[in-house]
């Protein structure tokens, strides 16, 4: 099964199951960009919309890209908005919207799935404003290391889904590589934050 139709079948329950991960990266998004104004938005992977709506409420206008067509279809049930627009789209195919549209582009929870992490970064940088910042929060590689992957239970099975290894490197390489600078990193733990980090993100800057 394509991760595509992976995440067609776990729509249903995307919003309602028990996710530690999903719930993480919604309160990270919110504390890491609480401060940042932007207006012109570009969501990567919105799935259901967890984070489009919050999104709605700093930007003027949303753009929201996925994969999943049974993901945008519970987003666009939840979210009745003309500042939004969500667009089928395969990430590491050429994204449909304009150049150096955008002062803000998010990617949450979506970059195990994807390979070639430069061609992500090359076309954010192509598609950012001047001055423009790229939001990333994703699995920490602590967590990849140890064998953690994107899975969902349903009433009849586990399914674990097809995700790549990215190491701190691969994501400071590929920024540099696009001349995104970054300005901000961080670490994102469950409740002992002894424990290994859950998630991490990162805010480049074109």
């Amino acid at each position: 099964m394509s991760i595509a139709e992976d995440y067609n079948q776990w729509a249903a329950i995307y919003d309602t199951n028990d996710n530690k991960t999903r719930d993480l990266d919604a309160f990270a998004t919110q504390k890491v960009l609480q401060n940042i104004r932007f207006n012109n938005v570009l969501e990567l992977g919105c799935g259901t919309g967890k984070n489009t709506q919050w999104l709605l409420k700093k930007g003027a206008k949303v753009t929201a890209l996925d994969f999943s067509s049974k993901m945008l279809e519970k987003a666009t049930q939840k979210i009745q908005n003309s500042n939004v627009q969500f667009v089928l789209t395969d990430l590491n195919k050429k994204w449909p919207v304009l150049p150096e549209s955008f002062d803000l582009i998010t990617c949450s929870l979506t970059l195990e799935h994807i390979k070639n992490l430069n061609a992500i970064f090359s076309q954010a940088a192509h598609h950012l404003a001047k001055n423009g910042r790229f939001f990333i929060c994703e699995l920490h590689p602590f967590k990849q290391y140890l064998g953690s992957k994107a899975r969902f239970e349903d009433k009849e099975n586990s399914t674990v889904l097809e995700v790549y290894k990215h190491h701190l490197s691969d994501y400071l390489n590929a920024a540099e590589n696009n001349e995104l600078k970054l300005i901000k990193m961080q670490e994102w733990f469950d409740e002992d934050i002894n424990d290994i980090p859950r998630l991490i993100s990162f805010v480049f800057k074109k």
